[in-house]
């Protein structure tokens, strides 16, 4: 269960769609002046060196965020999130990708608080010295556990501030992450029926794939939104990974206007072959 290393994919089309979810929803979380959480059930190791050898070795961020990072005519929310990835490349040269605990540190306020769950016996080493490297305050409102976070968010939920984001990113390595996330958030609705939860998953030639966003989608919540995008055609074999998807319960009613434009610009624009497509529902307010 821990060969998976998100190094390896870091800043690919999967991440694109992803973290722009991700930067649109604390966006709007800050918008008013009551505290929130930011929940991560699968956090990685927080930083990544494109530079590096893992991350170099098939490049994947070469169809990501490298195809992003000149462009001039981003739409505001894709060009919001690529701004939050520039931070931490000052200078110019996109040698840094910051994973969604380092994007949500920039974006949250002092009196927010992050919660970040990391069960690989690696990984949870590099997030603590990644985050170990920031400022006392930032560390006095962070709190990093060593356990798996399908379980370990049962105990953070409702947060005492009673706004939170909790996001779900398992690797999907294992085949019973499907199962165990549609769970999560129906635990988490439970507990915490006004949260925001945000699941990601893999577009890949199984059958849980295809199930899960329908099946989260039958949930009893008040609203839901989903988005994938697609960059290629499945590959024959049914190996490696063609899109990916984002299921967002509880969204904010303004982010389905806004992917209406972004997600059919991403589709153009990090499509690998003629089978690109998206696709955007919501339902409830």
């Amino acid at each position: 269960m821990f060969s998976y290393r998100h190094a390896f994919h870091a800043g690919n089309h999967a991440d694109v769609l992803k973290h722009l979810i991700v930067v649109m929803l604390l966006r709007h979380l800050g918008r008013k002046e009551a505290p929130f959480w930011y929940l991560d059930t699968h956090a990685g190791a927080g930083v990544y060196a494109l530079d590096g050898a893992w991350a170099g070795k098939n490049a994947e961020f070469d169809t990501g965020i490298a195809r992003l990072w000149d462009r001039q005519d981003l739409p505001p929310p894709v060009a919001d999130y690529v701004e939050q990835v520039a931070a931490f490349n000052p200078g110019g040269a996109l040698r840094r990708y910051p994973g969604s605990p380092f994007l949500a540190l920039r974006l949250l306020r002092e009196r927010d608080r992050l919660r970040l769950f990391e069960l690989h016996p690696t990984e949870i080493g590099v997030l603590r010295d990644n985050f170990g490297r920031q400022e006392r305050a930032v560390m006095r409102r962070t709190m990093i556990y060593e356990a798996d976070g399908f379980d370990g968010l049962k105990a953070l939920l409702p947060p005492p501030a009673r706004r939170g984001l909790v996001l779900i990113d398992p690797s999907y390595e294992d085949k019973r992450d499907y199962a165990r996330a549609l769970q999560t958030v129906k635990d988490g609705l439970e507990r915490f029926a006004t949260g925001c939860y945000a699941v990601w998953y893999p577009q890949v030639q199984r059958r849980e794939s295809v199930q899960l966003p329908e099946r989260l989608g039958r949930l009893p919540a008040k609203s839901w939104l989903h988005a994938s995008l697609t960059v290629r055609r499945p590959v024959a074999g049914g190996l490696g990974l063609h899109g990916s998807g984002m299921f967002v319960v509880n969204p904010p009613w303004t982010m389905a206007a806004a992917l209406q434009t972004a997600l059919p610009w991403l589709r153009d624009v990090l499509a690998q072959d003629d089978g690109a497509a998206f696709t955007l529902e919501a339902r409830g307010d």
